[in-house]
């Protein structure tokens, strides 16, 4: 058998486990291989280069992966917040005493404070923002 072929059914092995697999390791080893096997389609560098080459190629895989995901961490900052969720949602007022609320948002039962007023029980009020666990929610009406 080829020696690019090798490494490209190799490469394709990786993939495929990757997707059995969880973390991204294997799909950089896996793009790293299938490199190698293009390359030595191309030019036949021998053993020892073309393990150097996979290694290379698998650091600059890792690396770019690294920096893509620095990048995207703080784009998507917001993704799993509570507020991500919550504000601008609708909810009904389930108690409503002199400290604080507590709102019923879909299936969720929250801590609230009203920024304005005092809604009473059963009132409607829609989740202006959130300040920890607590939601801060105004009345409709």
């Amino acid at each position: 058998m080829e020696p690019w072929l090798i490494w490209v059914l190799a490469g394709l092995v990786l993939l495929g486990a990757e997707l059995a697999l969880p973390g991204a390791f294997l799909l950089w080893a896996g793009l790293a291989a299938i490199g190698t096997g293009l390359v030595w389609l191309v030019a036949a560098p021998g053993f020892p280069l073309s393990v150097l080459l996979f290694i290379l190629l698998m650091g600059a895989g890792v690396a770019v992966g690294l920096r893509s995901r620095r990048r995207n961490r703080h784009a998507g900052s917001e993704l799993n917040t509570p507020e991500s969720g919550l504000v601008g949602r609708e909810g009904v007022v389930i108690e409503s005493n002199q400290p604080g609320l507590r709102v019923r948002v879909g299936d969720g039962d929250w801590p609230a404070r009203a920024v304005s007023g005092l809604p009473r029980p059963g009132e409607v009020v829609r989740v202006e923002g959130v300040e920890g666990m607590v939601l801060r929610v105004r009345g409709l009406g």
